[in-house]
């Protein structure tokens, strides 16, 4: 599989004033499903679902929810970086888990890079992911100051 080609793009004007801009991560399941890795609309920024994906696009940390769980967090954070926000603007996070058994190696991983940060939380178990590879899916809500 070639390498992933990541890119903004504009969205037309809806109507409603805000400027849109997505954020195409080259996985494949974007243009298949139809939805855009992130997109900001004004101040806000919104990441869809996030698995710990490698540029590659193969499953990184097979077996192990704590280096996917990490590899998730790497993906959310380039696309709130080239939508221009970071991690401690992150005001929001869901995380979607195939095994309650893995939760504290994906709550260590979570600590180490939302301990000062703490956004909002929602960990939920779901019977399964796109990939039975899998464990761990993050979807993450973004605030960017004004002044960006």
């Amino acid at each position: 599989m070639a390498p992933s080609r990541r890119s903004t793009h504009p969205l037309p004007r809806d109507g409603s004033g805000d400027d849109r801009t997505r954020y195409a991560s080259g996985t494949p399941w974007e243009p298949k499903v139809g939805y855009s890795r992130a997109l900001r609309v004004g101040s806000h920024i919104y990441v869809s679902g996030t698995t710990a994906t490698g540029p590659d696009g193969s499953v990184v940390g097979r077996g192990d929810a704590y280096a996917q769980t990490v590899q998730a967090l790497d993906n959310v954070e380039r696309a709130l970086t080239a939508l221009g926000s970071r991690r401690e603007e992150i005001v929001r996070v869901r995380v979607y888990v195939t095994d309650m058994g893995d939760f504290e190696a994906i709550a260590r991983a979570l600590a180490e890079r939302f301990g000062e940060v703490r956004p909002a939380n929602t960990l939920v178990q779901v019977a399964a992911l796109i990939d039975p590879a899998m464990k761990v899916e993050i979807d993450a809500d973004a605030e960017v100051p004004a002044e960006r």
